[in-house]
């Protein structure tokens, strides 16, 4: 018997943890939760309430690291500083960072608000199903903390149903300005946290994610910069109350700088640093993670943790280039993110992905799996696999139990159909490959 409430579509190809399938029934409960994923389906089973799929269907993607607030800052920082040219001088990450806490000088809750429901419907439209919102504008410009302490984190919660994404909220812990608990700058004074305060908005965050599927509680240490080891601990543990098997999520090894402010001030690298002071496992997302040395990349890949690229913005901000080749020879797993939102796209994302391995190597198909293997569907799925445990929610695959989360991929320019070439159109070669439909938990999202 059939469940009345059921929503029921039918697909010509979908890409299931097996592999391609042909003629799949795909049910999902008025939860959102897929029941059945029926390959070989008949025509019985396609009539009736069930809806045809025109396209190819691939799960939906996670993007695994975003600074929501970023997305209205993306353009503003493209103009040559005063140093441009100077001996020593030049634009880089760090004046970039100045450039984002003078744009947050006037953000209220509501433009946070309005940004992130703008983002999150720009997500959904190029295939993001899920966001890790890793979050740290907690407090008002002048660091006065809000009479609700989650405020801005209840926002974005809000701005994530409106859309219709589904969200892993990460609060971050920021206490300090710099390693060994260098004072914080006044422009840092809208992150700050003590632990008392911060267990205290993990509390209060709680109810928000009761018997709600779409949602998923994590936190996110901002650093080993910001947060010196004892207070990463007490952050870690404060979550361990709440939830202890709840996703955690760290910038890591970003730029060549702060890994050699790290050794000056401890003798160890930031990745070496982070294994001596927790248990790094799958539970933990190394966001960037870039400049690593050859037995910090082999303890991520052994440990399960997923490394967080963010391409686009990893290009735009000159952080320089993830070891993907051997990292993922060795096993390790990966997710994406838009971070800081210069593109929104996670096709962009597995592009750049490969093909800055392509410019560093000057080989082509570098992060294939074997011979005759397609790049683009083994990255979709590696991100679609670490993406969903980077978020701690079931989602990344087409298969009972996971949440029915899909996107439609559709053939624009008529070179066919065939379901590899179109996903590997789609990430490398995408003029004639749409988004027709993006459906979260069952439902059928508007375009941005």
């Amino acid at each position: 018997m059939q469940n009345p409430r059921a929503r029921r579509w039918f697909a010509d190809w979908a890409l299931t943890p097996a592999g391609w399938a042909r003629d799949v029934l795909l049910e999902a409960d008025a939860r959102g939760t897929l029941l059945r994923v029926e390959p070989g389906a008949g025509a019985r089973d396609a009539a009736g309430d069930v809806e045809r799929l025109d396209g190819v269907v691939v799960p939906g993607l996670p993007n695994v690291h975003s600074h929501a607030f970023q997305f209205a800052l993306a353009g503003r920082a493209e103009r040559a500083g005063p140093d441009h040219g100077a001996p020593g001088g030049g634009d880089s990450f760090w004046t970039w960072r100045e450039a984002m806490y003078g744009f947050l000088g006037d953000l209220d809750p509501d433009g946070i608000e309005a940004i992130a429901t703008r983002l999150y419907r720009a997500m959904l439209a190029r295939g993001y199903t899920a966001v890790g919102e890793f979050h740290y504008v907690h407090h008002a410009p002048d660091g006065r903390r809000y009479a609700d302490p989650a405020e801005t984190s209840r926002r974005l919660l809000r701005a994530a149903e409106t859309a219709g994404i589904g969200i892993t909220l990460l609060p971050v812990y920021y206490e300090d300005g710099g390693f060994g608990g260098t004072a914080p700058g006044e422009r840092q004074r809208r992150f700050l946290h003590d632990p008392d305060g911060f267990a205290g908005l993990l509390e209060a965050l709680a109810p928000e994610f009761r018997d709600r599927p779409d949602r998923r509680l994590g936190i996110a240490p901002h650093s080993l910069r910001a947060a010196r080891p004892e207070r990463l601990r007490a952050a870690v543990a404060a979550l361990d109350r709440l939830d202890p098997t709840a996703p955690l999520h760290i910038h890591v090894a970003e730029q060549p700088k702060e890994v050699a402010d790290c050794l000056a001030w401890c003798g160890r690298r930031p990745v070496e640093l982070l294994f001596d002071t927790v248990p790094v496992d799958a539970r933990w997302c190394l966001v960037h993670a870039t400049h690593l040395s050859e037995s910090e990349r082999q303890a991520i890949a052994r440990s399960g943790a997923v490394a967080g690229l963010c391409l686009t913005t990893e290009a735009n901000l000159g952080d320089g280039l993830f070891p993907a080749a051997a990292y993922l020879a060795e096993g390790g797993a990966i997710g994406i993110g838009s971070d800081s939102h210069v593109s929104v796209d996670p096709a962009e994302e597995l592009r750049w992905l490969e093909n800055g391995q392509r410019l560093f190597s000057g080989r082509r198909t570098v992060l294939a799996d074997g011979p005759g293997a397609s790049v683009g569907v083994g990255l979709l799925q590696r991100v679609c696999r670490g993406g969903a445990g980077a978020l701690g929610r079931p989602i990344g695959a087409l298969e009972p139990g996971r949440r029915a989360d899909f996107v439609v991929l559709q053939d624009t320019a008529g070179f066919g159909d065939d379901p590899t070439e179109l996903v590997d159109r789609w990430i490398f070669a995408p003029a004639g490959v749409r988004i027709a439909a993006t459906v979260v938990s069952g439902r059928a999202v508007s375009p941005a």
